[in-house]
Formats: C-alpha cells, sequence, structure tokens
C-alpha cells in the first residue's frame, strides 16, 4: 500500500485543472469520487502531514492506495461527471441517493385525447407531464385519489374516445367522484380544462386552482349548468380539506424548499422540506451512517443529483446550514442551468425564514438519532446471533435462500440480502431452476440456486447463510461449499406447526432462539422475507407462462410469437389496445398475425 508521502507526491504533481479524482483501495476499488475546480489544490489536502480533523475523512484516507483523476472544462461538466461515477460505481465513502425505481412520480398522460392521472416509477420520452419524484408511495397515491376525486378523472381501465358508450358508467360514477367520459356526455374542451387545473393542482398552486374553480362554478351556476356547478363545487370541498391537512409554514403564495443538515460522528440526515402555496406538501429525509464522509462537496453533489431528479425547482431555496462560496456557486449554477426559471438560493441568519431551518434541522436531527438507536439496537441483536451460534464473525452480511413451486412447474430459487440487519433490495435474486428436469427435488433445486449465486459473487461472500429449511438441506449446502472450498456457516430455519420459527439448525442440532427475543424477531424477518421474495418470483413466472398460453389460443401464434408480442407491449392490455400495424411491426408477427390478435380481442371486447 502506498505511504501518505507517496500519495502526497503524487497529488502535487496534478494539474492545475477542473475534473473529477477517483480514490482506490489496495484491491483497486472506488471507495471515493470527489470533484474539483483545481485537481492538484483538492487532492493534495488529503494526504496532508497533519492529518484531517473529520474521523470520516481521516478513514477514507487510510484505506487509499492510489488515485486516478478524470480533467474537464469546466467544474459544472466535472459535478455532472461526479454525479454519473458515484451512481455507477456506489463508493462506500460517497452519500448517495436511492435507485431511480424507488422513487415515485405522478403521471399525466397530456398525449392522449382524454388525459389520465396515473402513479409511475420512471419517466418515459413521451408527451405525458410528469410531476415529483415523491418521498414515498403512500404520498403519491393519496395525491393521486385527491385528484381524481377532485377533478373527476377517470379511474377505469377502459381506453377512450373508443370504448365511450359501450359499457355502463362505473360506481364512481354515481357517487359524483368520475366525470363519466364513458357516457359520451363529456364536453371534451371542459374536460381538457379540468386537466388544466388538476395539472395547476399537482404543481402546487392550490390558491389559483381553487380560484380558477370558483370562477367555473359561478359561471356554470348562473347559466343553470347546475350538474357542473355541483361539480366544480364538490372539487373545491376537497381542495379544502387536503388544504386544512397541510402545515401551514408561510404566507399563502409562499413556494420554498427548505434544506436542513444535522451531522455527528455516527449519523448524519438531510432534510428536505416543500413548500408550495404557504403549505409543506411533502418532505424527504436522507440518513446517512458513520462511513459516510459528509462536506460542501459531498453535500453539494447529492444536492444536485437530487435535483436532477424532480420535475420541479423551487424559485427559492433555503439552506440551513454553511457551505462555502464555491460550493455556493457551483449550486446555483447548476440549479439555475436546470430550472426554466430564476432560482435563489437564501442562507437565511435570523427572522421566518431562518426559524422553519430551524424547524427542519430539528427534524433532521430526531431522524438521525432514530437511526443511530436503531443501528445500535441492530447491532447488540447481531452481536447475540453471532455468540448463539458459535461464529468468528458478527454476521453483517447475511443471505437466505427458499424454493417455490407450482406443481413440477416455475420451480423457482430466491435470495435475500441482509446487511446490518437491514434488507437490501437491490441485490435480491430469483433463479429459474434447470437441472432438476421438472422434478420437485427440494435439495437439488437448493444446491442449484446457491452454486449458480457463488459463482458471481466476485469473492465478496457472505457473513452467514441461512436457508428455509432443515438438516437435510444444511448437509447438502455444506458438502457444496465443501467442493467449493468455500468456508461460509450454514443454518436452517425450521419452522413450527404454526409456520412460525421455531429453530436455526445445523446439520446435526437444533439451537433454540425462543428466549432470544430480538434475534427470534430477525430471523423469523428473514424468513418471511424470503418466503414472500420467493413466492412472488415464482408466482410471476406462472403469470407469464400462463399469459403466453392464453395468446397461444389464437390461430398462428405460438411460444415464440407470444413471447416476442409480450417483450414488446408488456402486458395483454397493451396488446389488445393496439392497431393491426402496431402488432405487425413486433418481430416475427405477420399481418395475417396482427390481423387474426386484432379480430380476437375485439370480439372478446364484444362479448
Amino acid at each position: 500500500m502506498a505511504s501518505l508521502s507517496e500519495l502526497r507526491q503524487r497529488a502535487n504533481e496534478l494539474p492545475m485543472s477542473p475534473g473529477v479524482y477517483l480514490m482506490k483501495d489496495k484491491q483497486d476499488k472506488i471507495i471515493y469520487v470527489g470533484k474539483s475546480k483545481v485537481l492538484k489544490n483538492r487532492v493534495s489536502q488529503y494526504f496532508k502531514e497533519t492529518g484531517h480533523n473529520d474521523f470520516k475523512t481521516q478513514k477514507m484516507v487510510s484505506n487509499v492506495d492510489h488515485f486516478d483523476y478524470m480533467l474537464t472544462h469546466t467544474e459544472i461538466e466535472a459535478l455532472s461527471l461526479e454525479n454519473r461515477l458515484i451512481k455507477l460505481h456506489k463508493p462506500k465513502y460517497n452519500i448517495l441517493l436511492k435507485d431511480d425505481k424507488s422513487y415515485p412520480y405522478i403521471k399525466v398522460t397530456t398525449g392522449e385525447e382524454y388525459p389520465r392521472i396515473q402513479f409511475v416509477r420512471k419517466r418515459a420520452s413521451d408527451k405525458a407531464k410528469y410531476f415529483g419524484p415523491y418521498s414515498g408511495a403512500t404520498t403519491a397515491y393519496s395525491i393521486i385519489r385527491t385528484a381524481q376525486r377532485s377533478f373527476g378523472i377517470p379511474r377505469c381501465s377502459k381506453v377512450f374516445p373508443r370504448d365511450i358508450g359501450k359499457t355502463r358508467p362505473c360506481l364512481y360514477y354515481q357517487l359524483g367522484q368520475c366525470q363519466g367520459v364513458c357516457t359520451g356526455k363529456v364536453d371534451k374542451e371542459h374536460y381538457r380544462e379540468t386537466v388544466k387545473d388538476m395539472i395547476s393542482f399537482l404543481g402546487g398552486s392550490f390558491s389559483a386552482v381553487k380560484e380558477s374553480l370558483t370562477e367555473k362554478m359561478n359561471y356554470a351556476s348562473e347559466n343553470l349548468l347546475f350538474e357542473m356547478a355541483a361539480q366544480y363545487r364538490d372539487a373545491i370541498k376537497e381542495l379544502d380539506t387536503l388544504w386544512q391537512k397541510q402545515k401551514v409554514v408561510g404566507a399563502p403564495d409562499a413556494e420554498y424548499d427548505i434544506i436542513s443538515l444535522y451531522s455527528d460522528e455516527l449519523s448524519s440526515c438531510l432534510a428536505v422540506f416543500y413548500v408550495r402555496d404557504g403549505c409543506v406538501i411533502d418532505s424527504e429525509k436522507f440518513v446517512f451512517g458513520a462511513d459516510q464522509i459528509i462536506s460542501d462537496e459531498t453535500v453539494v453533489a447529492f444536492l444536485c443529483d437530487l435535483y436532477t431528479k424532480r420535475e420541479y425547482i423551487a424559485k427559492n431555496i433555503l439552506i440551513g446550514f454553511e457551505i462555502n462560496e464555491e460550493s455556493r456557486d457551483l449550486l446555483s449554477d447548476f440549479l439555475n442551468e436546470n430550472a426554466d426559471h430564476r432560482v435563489y438560493l437564501k442562507f437565511p441568519e435570523r427572522g421566518d425564514l431562518r426559524s422553519l431551518c430551524n424547524m427542519v434541522y430539528d427534524n433532521a436531527r430526531q431522524f438521525a438519532g432514530q437511526y443511530k438507536a436503531d443501528t445500535e439496537r441492530d447491532n447488540k441483536t447481531l452481536i447475540k446471533l453471532a455468540s448463539l451460534l458459535s461464529l468468528e464473525v458478527v454476521p453483517e452480511h447475511i443471505e437466505a435462500y427458499d424454493i417455490s413451486n407450482f406443481g413440477n412447474d416455475n420451480i423457482t430459487g430466491g435470495m435475500i440480502s441482509v446487511r446490518n440487519a437491514r434488507f437490501c433490495r437491490k441485490d435480491y435474486r430469483t433463479y429459474k431452476i434447470r437441472g432438476t428436469n421438472g422434478a420437485q427435488d427440494d435439495y437439488a433445486s437448493m444446491r442449484e440456486t446457491i452454486e449458480r449465486r457463488l459463482s458471481h459473487t466476485e469473492n465478496s461472500y457472505p457473513d452467514l447463510i441461512l436457508l428455509d429449511g432443515g438438516k437435510g438441506h444444511v448437509s447438502v449446502i455444506k458438502e457444496l461449499l465443501a467442493e467449493l472450498n468455500i468456508d461460509i456457516p450454514v443454518f436452517g430455519m425450521v419452522k413450527d406447526s404454526f409456520h412460525k420459527t421455531r429453530a436455526l439448525t445445523t446439520e446435526d442440532e437444533e439451537i433454540s432462539i425462543a428466549r432470544e427475543q430480538a434475534v427470534f424477531q430477525i430471523v423469523y424477518k428473514i424468513q418471511e422475507e424470503v418466503h414472500r421474495f420467493t413466492v412472488n418470483a415464482m408466482s410471476g413466472a406462472k403469470s407469464k407462462t400462463l399469459t403466453r398460453s392464453s395468446l397461444e389460443k389464437i390461430d398462428g401464434i405460438g411460444p415464440t410469437k407470444a413471447k416476442n408480442l409480450l417483450s414488446h407491449f408488456k402486458s395483454i392490455s397493451k396488446i389488445k389496445e393496439a392497431s393491426i400495424e402496431e402488432l405487425a411491426s413486433v418481430k416475427g408477427i405477420s399481418e395475417s398475425n396482427a390481423g387474426s390478435i386484432y379480430e380476437y380481442y375485439q370480439k372478446k371486447a364484444e362479448e
């Protein structure tokens, strides 16, 4: 491993240019990514003789064996490159946003004749308008339900205008919560105006929407359009109810994003409150552990990544902590470059705006404190588990396995990953069992699953393997590990007659965990989670098989064509909605096939 003086000498040879640097350990793994306006000055600071006051930075530097760098033309370019590299390599010491797939958005299908509102996980390059991301699915679904009730947007799967007048209107229409596009009585321009109001509502303009709805209600009433006036009245009531539930923190036209940071040696939390029309409409808290470095550089990179994902950037960003002038300028430039209006960064020191920052800081401190308490509790539980099982190391990384099947079909192996007592869902894996020739052989299936898993771990093995099974399963897997010359402790999770975890077992003896409540709870949660995940994976495979077989009922469509259709359209409902031209564009589907598919589903719709 290179000495500090060697690293310092190399850093002093770097150019006085903007760019990105990549700190690497002795395995050549990237452990930290940073950027700087002047590479030489920034990187050399890490290796100075006096060391660092910050414990986390000291820890990172102690693991650096060598570093690389990439030059850019500007600091903004360096920031963008830094973000891409952090997402790609997920370095241990950088603070990271969770995966994109975890962030929910609200989509308004403005490209359709009769736009709708939908929950989605990813933005697509289409004509739709997107809002978000939101802090969680619950928040997004709550807003969607409110919008549907308030503006009478259809919730059904009917395709308009194709399905207008074909069926009776749904219950939501009877309850006055849907305009009833399916009846054919809704004026298209009136519907479009309603969608415009809904889009304003989703953008946070509550007062403007209420004013617009009130004007329309009065106009409808004056022109004796009482049913339409009643719809507007109900929408106003719904918005008033929502408004009353929000925490009011400013004037009716106030628009802020308020950001505060709490940090100590063991944990940090960055909290963001989104204020629109004077009300907190959403909030996010990002908690980081002891390894992640919190500095002006890492926080600015994190905020830039956060705002890259947001559809709208507030006009005023209130920041409740100090960052250096260079970082302020960089963040301001980035936000203004990505927003369609002027963005003002403010660092309030007193008055009402400072009070708002303090409120958000209190939330950040509370969440960081909870994280520390949870981490301490989990560490004690893992130490106790290690003691019960006589393990040589505390099992910070656990993998659990299960097998699920439907008869002799769709035999599926599932693996979940648990790191520091928390489920790490991005590492979950499923395996379609191939080696049993369709026969139910739990031992062989478990062996195949783990053998395939271990062949892709790049020598980064878990500290403990748990199997949803008994002594026989453990014996088979220990035999496999011996063949592979891999030393990992293996235990089975034994259930009682009520399907609850009762004990852990080796190939020789059972170890009771019933009296160790914390250990029992974590093992029980692991067993339930691996069972849930594997069964769901098997059910998904079974559903795909059944879906393909339903397509194969159509003349001229065999397994390969059915698979191509599903791969292209993703679902049967999309295939039903497709035109003959769209169907014929799929690989292997002739015009004759497309006509048969279209005709088949048209007849089904008429039945």
